[in-house]
């Protein structure tokens, strides 16, 4: 059969494709240390887990709920925004979804038709552009200087707009650097986006590992907020829900109405047991979060501090909670080359810097979601240890 030639020219899963690498490494003994999945190591708390159990033998749990999901559910949110953000929004201005890789299709076709432009900062997060590609969206990508270790540079930004233009978007803090686009960034791009009526759509995934926990921004006291912001959540992160797809999309109604078109031709909602574990969550566990936020804040400083000393051939160029932004010392190398000569030589595991932007061999990311802080020396050491030829 044919198959979509817009599909068959996106790469493949990068994570998929390194872990197939694994297969391949020698087996000389030494336990391979992973820095390629952001992903919390640490189980859900366990009085979440405990109230969860309670919840099984509900027959409801097992049922379809609202698209947008159960109103409680988007009601404690809005107690949430309004203590993170100091928000003042309804339950009309969320939709619950299957990860926040499912806010970011919804907030794209709901934004987007084939032929628009959106502009993207690089590096970026891969699964981004893969699906931009996939809908006949057209990704614009700026320039990666390591002077702004992956901060985004508005003027830059405003210099790629064109009439094709429908969203700017940034992922804070960044996967892949780890950099936090600063407040006043923030809004800079937001009046951007309204001089020029398009969207700011702003991934924060990772918005809870910010260091001392502030607020990342204030967008949503604009008066017209909704008229050119887009907000994508993940509380698969804060809550080390990743299997459980806990994604939150959240704009103005109109928007949200919109949204529900294709909301319910993809997914229907969100499962219910994924919504109740949500609330539970925000109403519940403000202390727990602020402890593992201060744990992959320990485990970036130390890692940062070890990394830095002299004799390391590979450069930190930028880092924040849960990433590194390393520059290789390989001339001629890609990437995958480099990642692979450090699977088989120094049994460490990481993702190649060209699946994060073009031009983009010459990096590595690193990540700290699967390393514990007494792994952190010898896994700096591994790096030191990799013959440069």
């Amino acid at each position: 059969m044919n198959l979509s030639p817009l599909i068959t020219k996106v790469h493949f899963p990068p994570i998929s494709e390194v872990k197939r690498w694994v297969a391949e490494h020698p087996d000389d003994g030494k336990k391979l240390i992973d820095l390629c999945q952001a992903i919390p190591d640490y189980p859900p708390a366990p009085e979440m887990t405990r109230y969860l159990e309670t919840l099984l033998g509900d027959p409801l749990i097992s049922k379809y709920s609202p698209d947008e999901g159960l109103p409680e559910v988007r009601g404690a949110l809005c107690e949430y925004y309004g203590k993170k953000y100091d928000a003042q929004l309804s339950p009309a201005n969320f939709c619950l979804t299957i990860g926040a890789s499912q806010a970011f299709w919804l907030a794209m076709v709901t934004l987007c038709q084939t032929g628009d432009e959106v502009i993207v900062q690089t590096p970026y997060y891969f699964d981004h552009p893969m699906a931009l590609d996939i809908l006949g969206i057209r990704g614009i990508y700026t320039p990666f200087l390591e002077s702004e270790r992956g901060v985004p540079n508005p003027k830059v930004i405003e210099s790629l707009i064109t009439d094709r233009t429908k969203a700017i978007l940034i992922v804070t803090p960044s996967n892949p650097t780890g950099a936090v686009t600063p407040p006043y960034t923030i809004r800079e791009l937001f009046n951007i986006a309204r001089r020029h009526n398009i969207a700011l759509v702003l991934d924060e995934t990772y918005g809870e590992f910010i260091t001392g926990g502030g607020r990342p921004h204030e967008l949503f006291n604009e008066p017209d907020w909704g008229a050119h912001f887009v907000h994508i959540n993940s509380f698969g992160k804060t809550f080390s829900l990743t299997g459980y797809r806990a994604g939150t999309l959240v704009a103005s109604s109109e928007f949200i109405h919109n949204a529900l078109k294709a909301q319910d031709s993809m997914a229907v909602c969100q499962p219910r047991l994924t919504q109740h574990a949500i609330k539970y969550g925000v109403e519940n566990l403000d202390e727990w979060v602020a402890e593992n936020r201060e744990m992959m804040n320990r485990r970036h400083d130390l890692f940062r501090a070890e990394f830095v000393k002299s004799g390391n051939p590979f450069t930190l160029t930028a880092s924040g909670g849960f990433f590194a932004w390393v520059r290789h010392p390989f001339k001629g190398c890609s990437g995958r080359q480099v990642v692979k000569k450090l699977v088989n030589e120094a049994a460490v595991l990481c993702l190649p810097g060209e699946v994060f932007g073009p031009g983009l061999e010459q990096y590595l990311r690193l990540a700290f979601g699967n390393i514990r802080e007494e792994m952190i020396p010898e896994a700096i050491e591994r790096f030191r240890s990799v013959v440069i030829t």
